[in-house]
């Protein structure tokens, strides 16, 4: 995809060399938006940490940030207490993704050894070239969007916060609109870590990585208080739950999505224990946990994030 091309259409493109390390409001807003007009904003995304791995199998070389999030942007009006609706219009990616694996991290860790693997992952109009003979269709989506926490700054690593982060959840995705509470004033969205393709659950840590841009337009929702980030797609309604163990976010993420149906649409109790039995599913999330990891093992996930859903046919 050609550079004209990232950028056609957009009402703002921020580029890659736009990217922090962290999700913080300590540092200048690189833009203020008006929340509710519409406008399509572009957040370019990094693979530059990918492309450095595949050149010199260390990680003692690497010079480039790990993750980084383009932004931050300040909301117009938005204030402790409310709610941003950021919803994914596109996802551009370019002609090529990663494989990657980091030893010490990931599920696969014991059986891929402390040997780095590379590849580079040709992305075209076929799809997502994983092997010689496996093209898949491309399902990109946002591994890491969040806003700025209250003080101090969120890593784009691990964990997932109630501020959003890496949260790595294949919901993120176009047609999605993601909810993140609002913790300063101007929220201080950023969003980075884009995925040509991703398993649930990101088994080895990292995805088919792939730079891109994603296209989304912002609206604000004053009084939504969330303690957690919850996505709307076309026929759900998604919860997230964050806690330690993971049967605290399980327990977390059901009772916001029984505040939902309660407290936002009146229902009774009953009807809304009853209806999240039949049909409130819910499952694992990504693997970067809730809780900040063991600086000695910063790979090791503490806590979950699992994903509870409600199906709109029901409300």
């Amino acid at each position: 995809m050609t550079d004209t091309s990232l950028s056609a259409g957009l009402d703002h493109f921020l580029d890659k060399s736009l990217g922090r390390p962290g999700f913080t409001a300590d540092v200048e807003p690189v833009i203020r938006i008006t929340p509710g007009t519409g406008e399509r904003i572009g957040f370019e995304t990094s693979d530059a940490v990918y492309a450095e791995l595949h050149d010199h199998h260390d990680m003692a070389k690497l010079q480039a940030q790990i993750n980084p999030v383009t932004g931050p942007v300040y909301v117009e009006g938005a204030k402790p207490g409310d709610a941003l609706a950021v919803t994914v219009h596109e996802i551009r990616l370019k002609d090529y993704g990663w494989s990657v694996s980091l030893p010490g991290s990931g599920a696969l860790q014991h059986v891929m050894g402390d040997e780095l693997f590379t590849r580079q992952v040709p992305i075209d109009e076929a799809g997502v070239h994983v092997t010689d003979r496996h093209v898949f269709a491309a399902l990109p989506m946002i591994g890491c969007m969040g806003t700025a926490p209250a003080a101090g700054t969120n890593s784009t690593i691990m964990p997932a916060y109630a501020e959003g982060g890496n949260m790595d959840v294949t919901e993120n995705r176009i047609g999605s609109t993601v909810y993140l509470p609002v913790m300063v004033e101007g929220a201080y969205l950023s969003i980075g870590d884009i995925h040509a393709i991703m398993a649930e659950g990101e088994s080895s840590f990292v995805a088919i990585e792939a730079e891109g841009v994603a296209v989304v337009s912002v609206d604000l929702v004053p009084g939504l208080t969330l303690r957690a980030p919850r996505i709307e797609t076309d026929d759900e309604w998604i919860f997230v739950g964050l806690g330690s163990p993971v049967q605290e976010s399980i327990r977390r993420g059901y009772e916001d999505a029984f505040a939902f149906l309660v407290d936002d649409h009146g229902w009774s109790k009953g009807d809304a224990y009853a209806v999240l039995s039949a049909v409130g599913h819910s499952r694992l999330g990504g693997p970067t946990g809730s809780g900040d990891p063991d600086p000695l093992h910063p790979f090791d996930a503490v806590g979950a994030v699992t994903l509870h859903r409600v199906p709109k046919s029901v409300l």
